[in-house]
């Protein structure tokens, strides 16, 4: 049995007031260095976020020849002919659907494998997808091998991507470069995560490629690419607008002050919407200048509120509902059971655990007011649940979260950012953005 570490989480009894200035987004990051390493030219991405997930797309498109040169959160990427090679997907799902496509227009064979966790999460939708438009594909989940062969014939194929948006996203993002671009139908239930969808949608245009996309509705269900050449972009990274949210929760929860810059004035990213779900729970958000600012209430109230669009922010919202002082309701969410772990189940899990009173349902989780105590947190290597846990532990003393280090796959710094809010005589200081 390896040794497992439990992370003392920081408890206060005075309100929270601090800045803090987040690393860039892991969605636009990793969109960014795959359109970077398909486009006619190179590419500069500033404001990139340096985590496990993008470590690993960097690694990963290195390994297919594309050139990622520069340290820090400045990449230049230089593209070149795609080649076979090896893919680490760790727990990336953003590596382990997006890159399919790329290594079907690579010259040789490309293996994918990744952590224990990965292998059992759903990969045949995006499989069988790429060989309906011509890919040969060994293998329906991690590990599988894509037997590329320089180029992707592409066309027309209906996928259900009800359990995961980043299956239409992994299908759009190299499609372009297919000898006939991509129709792709939609054919289930709605779709999770609209936004990530929209996101891709958006880059794609910026990269002067030919976007059909559905107005914005449930209903959407067709998107089509044109073939054609993917132009060099220069990126700027938004920061992490769903890594905020702790941030933000900690102000809420302790009636304090928390202050965030270079919060994007117009974003595709989802994180966006914890601004409404605070005010709804009592809180006062503002943009101003670039920086928004939540200040907490004095008593926090319970939500009933539809999270299908903004599934990643459960975690979040769930800790919240917990500190609250009338139930909520999460809805519209049954597609986290194939997240990272299975999210409902491990909310209601490790919430009821510290004395909290929270039933699944069909499609989310009801969440009633109850006097919780210490005890331990466990993280299911799920960086999501740990930083829920860490908000927790703030209005109560002695929890202990197992694997905070779990945090790095998208939020490296977790630790240093927690506790520097906490220190008034740090808080001011930020990190480099």
């Amino acid at each position: 049995m390896e040794h497992v570490s439990f992370w003392p989480a920081p408890y206060v009894d005075v309100p929270v007031h601090a800045t803090v200035t987040l690393p860039g987004s892991k969605s636009i990051t990793n969109r960014a260095l795959i359109l970077a390493a398909l486009a006619d030219g190179p590419s500069t991405l500033s404001g990139a976020l340096r985590s496990r997930d993008t470590n690993l797309m960097i690694a990963a498109l290195r390994a297919l020849g594309t050139s990622i040169e520069g340290e820090a959160d400045t990449l230049t990427v230089t593209p070149a002919p795609l080649q076979g090679g090896t893919v680490d997907c760790g727990l990336a799902g953003t590596v382990m659907r997006f890159l399919p496509s790329v290594a079907a227009l690579a010259a040789g064979d490309v293996a994918f494998d990744g952590d224990a966790q990965a292998r059992v999460r759903p990969l045949s939708t995006i499989l069988d997808a790429l060989r309906t438009l011509g890919a040969d594909i060994d293998g329906d989940a991690l590990p599988f091998t894509v037997h590329g062969k320089g180029a992707l014939r592409g066309g027309t194929v209906t996928i259900d991507a009800s359990g995961s948006s980043q299956f239409v996203s992994g299908l759009l993002l190299s499609a372009a470069r297919f000898d006939e671009g991509l129709v792709v139908h939609h054919d289930g239930k709605a779709l999770p995560s609209m936004p990530h969808i929209e996101m891709t949608v958006e880059m794609l245009r910026r990269a002067d490629v030919q976007v059909q996309a559905p107005e914005h509705s449930k209903l959407a269900q067709t998107w089509q690419v044109a073939p054609g050449p993917i132009r060099a972009v220069d990126w700027e990274v938004e920061p992490d607008l769903s890594n905020a949210t702790p941030f933000l929760a900690a102000a809420a929860v302790t009636g304090g002050e928390v202050k965030i810059p270079h919060w994007p004035r117009l974003t595709t990213q989802p994180g966006d919407v914890i601004r409404e779900i605070l005010v709804r729970m009592g809180a006062e958000a503002r943009v101003f200048d670039g920086v928004l600012t939540v200040h907490g209430p004095d008593r926090l109230a319970g939500i009933d509120i539809d999270l299908h669009d903004v599934g990643e922010l459960t975690p979040t919202v769930a800790a919240l509902a917990a500190l609250a002082d009338s139930p909520s309701h999460l809805r519209g969410i049954a597609h986290l059971r194939g997240h990272e772990t299975d999210r409902l189940a491990a909310l209601s899990t490790e919430i009821n655990r510290l004395g909290g009173k929270v039933t699944e349902t069909e499609d989310g989780l009801e969440i009633e007011p109850a006097e919780l105590h210490s005890g331990r947190w466990h993280s299911y290597a799920d960086h999501r649940m740990a930083t829920a846990g860490a908000i927790l532990g703030l209005r109560v003393p002695g929890i202990e979260i197992e694997d905070i280090g779990t945090t790095a796959k998208t939020l490296p710094n977790f630790v240093a950012l927690w506790e520097r809010m906490l220190d008034p005589t740090l808080s001011d200081q930020g990190a480099a953005h």
